[in-house]
């Protein structure tokens, strides 16, 4: 399961509107709202009224990272212009379990009337990531003459309990607001540990968040990946989320630490076109997730 999250930091905003349907024609899954208020962070990007204008021109959920001070003041304001996600900052909230109550206990405004299958979404049994055709056709193991596996799911590696990336990134079947919480590349995991029972997701911050087109901290890797193992041992469901820094050339090893939504400014907006960019960057997901996956399920085998 992948998540692709263009972030508007990098979209032209003389045609903003036509960016947003573009990546969006393009195969975006959500579409990252960096909200930046000039205190928190050393830069001011924009508010409500772009969350809003945003809302206007798609139904793709609207992933709204909040870089600010004091979010709780602000929560509402967001979730009215049509936020589907709201993320804050461990290091900005002094009560941090009463803010994403804050988020979880507000209703969505874009939600669609025909639901859809929520959480679950496309996975095994509907066909998974795409690119993959070869697989394990509509739910199980597909075994060749040798008794090997011949692959996982129909489209291989977009999760396997009707899940996928599709069915999480279009949330059709949630009506509250999803609640996650960032970690700055300085903060340590236990500002987030006791709260994973309580949140949809934890977005890991690759950079020192003010500035778009920064290049990626390696040690955020170890960070996602002990993160990952945390979220495990705990048995929590919450989603690994990363921005900063992302392009193709280490989407693949964040993938493998464990991170399933990424946020890719530049290394969408900056390039001639953003199909063939966000096609590039699902089907190096894809063909990792597809494969870890089928070296899994061939050692069930054995």
């Amino acid at each position: 399961m992948s998540i692709i999250a263009p972030s508007i930091l990098s979209a032209d905003f003389t045609k903003l509107g036509r960016e947003i349907e573009d990546v969006e024609s393009a195969g975006a899954d959500w579409i990252h709202i960096d909200v930046m208020d000039g205190h928190f962070v050393p830069n001011i990007s924009y508010g409500p009224v772009i969350v809003d204008a945003c809302r206007r021109v798609t139904s793709l959920p609207l992933d709204v990272h909040l870089m600010i001070e004091k979010p709780d003041a602000l929560i509402p304001e967001f979730v009215k212009a049509g936020a589907d996600l709201i993320s804050v900052h461990a290091e900005a909230c002094t009560h941090l379990h009463r803010t994403i109550q804050n988020i979880k206990a507000r209703r969505r405004i874009n939600i669609p009337p025909d639901k859809g299958p929520g959480l679950g979404g496309k996975g095994c049994d509907k066909g998974g990531e795409r690119g993959h055709e070869n697989g394990c056709e509509k739910g199980g193991e597909n075994r060749d003459d040798k008794g090997g596996v011949k692959g996982c799911d129909k489209g291989g590696a977009e999760g396997c309990d009707k899940g996928g990336a599709k069915g999480m990134a279009a949330l059709d079947d949630d009506v509250f607001v999803k609640a996650g919480v960032v970690l700055n590349p300085a903060t340590p995991l236990e500002a987030v540990e006791w709260v994973l029972d309580d949140i949809d997701f934890v977005l890991i911050m690759g950079v020192n968040p003010g500035f778009g087109g920064q290049s990626f901290i390696p040690s955020s890797l170890e960070k996602i990946a002990a993160l990952s193992e945390m979220i495990k041992i705990k048995n929590s469901n919450a989603l690994i989320q990363v921005d900063g820094g992302v392009g193709s050339s280490n989407i693949k090893a964040l993938a493998r630490a464990g991170i399933r939504s990424f946020v890719a400014g530049s290394a969408i907006f900056n390039t001639p076109d953003y199909k063939e960019t966000i096609e590039g960057l699902r089907n190096i997901i894809s063909t990792f997730l597809f494969r870890g996956l089928c070296t899994e399920r061939r050692s069930h085998m054995r």
